[in-house]
């Protein structure tokens, strides 16, 4: 594309602009799918929790049988470092990502020795949460660990996401409620999810069929320490159905109100107002 955003990339020792190619058509990543990452966002002039998203691309790179090349502490100085390298004042996105080169046996397996990695960082702008967003339920489901690496942030998991996103806007939405293999509400097709009912929030107890986010865990705690009760338990979409406000919360947006469900109109609540409040002065903080 020749619109990317202004993108900088730490690979091989060296900075380098713009979208260059980094895999082959016999690298174990392009062709079986051996690829983690995760995202933390600068914006503001904070960088909230980017240990933690730097700390969790590693454990996804050895569950998905890569080797974590990186540590914490050199990712931080990278992103602090390639901070310096733009020219935009927008919000940043920063992919921390692990790739395998070859695979072992019969090519399936990646080989933990050829593990790459990069960093790359680039500008895509918070989106603004008063428009809200539309979700319709998804008749895709989410995989168990038994049947698909849902302990790592894997590229691999994607796939699904997105056909669930395309159901979604064929039906007039913007994204997706995803039940687990038990019927049970995990998440949505890109974040976490939240239900208000009674002044009182539930979300999704993690089961394994999706990943405990990052700002998830910072948003139950910043309401809780701001004497909201919030309740994690299994969850069904009739109760979704009743909520008086639906909100998500993930790396990418922060936390967005849902302001149609199934075809019902909601308005932004004061919860979500809340714990978007709450997570800007925390970071700031």
């Amino acid at each position: 594309m020749a619109d990317w955003s202004e993108t900088w990339t730490f690979y091989n020792g060296a900075w380098r602009e713009g979208n260059f190619p980094v895999l082959g058509p016999r690298s174990h990543a392009f062709w079986c799918g051996s690829s983690v990452f995760d995202g933390a966002r600068a914006f503001e002039g904070v960088m909230p929790d980017a240990e933690r998203h730097f700390t969790r691309v590693n454990h996804s790179a050895a569950a998905l049988g890569l080797a974590a090349t990186v540590t914490v502490d050199e990712w931080m100085a990278q992103a602090k470092e390639g901070l310096t390298k733009f020219t935009s004042k927008e919000a940043i996105y920063l992919r921390p990502m692990y790739w395998a080169e070859e695979g072992g046996f019969m090519s399936v397996p990646p080989l933990p020795e050829s593990t790459q990695a990069l960093l790359c960082m680039y500008v895509t702008p918070m989106p603004e949460p008063k428009a809200g967003l539309s979700m319709c339920v998804s008749p895709f489901r989410r995989p168990t660990i038994e049947t698909a690496p849902t302990n790592a942030k894997a590229g691999c998991l994607y796939p699904n996401n997105g056909r669930a996103i395309r159901d979604a806007i064929e039906r007039g939405y913007e994204n997706a409620l995803i039940l687990d293999m038990l019927g049970n509400v995990a998440e949505t097709a890109t974040s976490n999810i939240f239900a208000v009912k009674d002044g009182v929030c539930f979300t999704p107890v993690p089961t394994g069929a999706f990943l405990d986010g990052i700002t998830r865990q910072r948003t139950i705690s910043l309401l809780k320490e701001a004497g909201t009760e919030v309740i994690e338990k299994s969850m069904t979409v009739a109760e979704f159905l009743a909520a008086d406000e639906i909100f998500s919360t993930g790396n990418y947006s922060k936390v967005v109100p849902v302001t149609r469900f199934e075809g019902r109109d909601l308005q932004p609540g004061p919860i979500a107002q809340k714990a978007r409040k709450l997570y800007w002065d925390w970071a700031h903080s």
